[in-house]
């Protein structure tokens, strides 16, 4: 009789091995998550003496970096921003601020801010903002490309001596991004902007109207390396100094039964005023700047000296006469408005 052959032992690789390599995988990604951590912190330090460096503090308080496993994660309670660049301090101080990065897509940043906001301003100025929801992205490559939107959002401005005035929202959306077809030396970034529910009592005094209003925008603005020191005098100046030009493409703003379509371009003089041309056509308008127009408008061009109908203009507006900002005032034809003069931005 023959004895049988010894039973073969299985290998149990396949029982244990996928458990094993999910978590040799496993440990490899935290490793990885918590290098990735490491770095973002050192980059953030850095950033921030940097800003320091340049006059500008930033205050994150309780700040905590988290998000695994699929996010670096910023945290902060809350967020302030001490300026001394220009002489008089200058603070900005929100509630708590997130910033999230996923990791596999590194270009990318979304931040989340919640209300309310404060911006102390020299000479006794402030302005309280306040918002339901404000998000924006940003995100640096192929191309650079920045989004913010809000809804909700109020500013109240006071100063010493005069009564608050409050700008408004329902909903706001900006959109920026680098123009790639430009030639380089232009800088250009293109500018999308959409607000709905919007009360500008600036913008109410000029038509006599307290609707609520509509203001869609597309622009380009050239030599927009210059704001990479930020939004400030020193940035403007550089800006102007580069022959830097607002080229509006396209306006439209609605107030009730008040239309304006227009285009342009816009740029500082040499007294840090707004200064330019702009082409408008309008519909609905009673006055403009205290100026009585009324049921004259549809014959305001050929009083004024105005352009005529265009194929531009969009059916029933009637196209204006040019308007002009020069030394600081505001031109409609050859007649000045009434208005105040300009003031420079900085």
């Amino acid at each position: 009789m023959t004895d049988p052959l010894p039973t073969r032992r299985h290998s149990r690789f396949w029982l244990y091995g996928p458990t094993l390599l999910l978590v040799i995988l496993a440990a490899a990604w935290s490793a990885f998550w918590f290098y990735a951590r490491g770095r973002a912190t050192a980059e953030i330090d850095a950033a921030l003496a940097r800003e320091a460096e340049r006059g500008r503090t930033w205050t994150c308080t309780d700040r905590t970096i988290g998000g695994y496993p699929f996010r670096i994660e910023l945290r902060c309670n809350a967020l302030a921003l001490t300026s001394t660049r220009w002489g008089d301090a200058v603070r900005v101080e929100t509630g708590p601020a997130v910033a999230v990065g996923q990791i596999y897509s590194p270009s990318l940043v979304i931040f989340e801010f919640t209300s309310p906001a404060k911006v102390t301003l020299p000479e006794g100025r402030s302005l309280a903002l306040t918002w339901s929801n404000l998000d924006a992205s940003l995100a640096w490559r192929n191309p650079e490309r920045f989004a913010l939107v809000a809804s909700d959002l109020t500013a109240v401005q006071t100063a010493p001596g005069l009564n608050p005035e409050t700008w408004s929202s329902k909903s706001l959306e900006t959109h920026l991004r680098r123009n790639p077809s430009r030639p380089a030396t232009d800088q250009a970034v293109d500018i999308a902007l959409t607000a709905k529910g919007t009360v500008l009592p600036p913008i109410d005094a000029l038509l006599g109207n307290t609707d609520t209003g509509e203001i869609a925008l597309d622009a380009t603005l050239t030599q927009a390396e210059a704001f990479r020191k930020g939004f400030n005098p020193d940035a403007l100046e550089s800006w102007r100094g580069a022959n830097g030009a607002f080229e509006l493409t396209r306006l439209v703003s609605t107030k009730g039964k008040a239309r304006v379509d227009g285009s342009g371009v816009l740029q500082l003089d040499p007294m840090r005023r707004v200064s330019g041309d702009l082409r408008l056509a309008a519909a609905g308008i009673e006055q403009i700047g205290g100026m009585r127009i009324g049921n004259l408008l549809g014959g305001l061009g050929g009083l004024l000296g105005g352009r005529g109908a265009e194929k531009s203009a969009a059916p029933g507006l009637t196209p204006l006469p040019p308007v002009s900002l020069r030394e600081g005032r505001v031109f409609i034809g050859p007649f000045r408005l009434p208005l105040q003069p300009l003031p420079p931005l900085y």
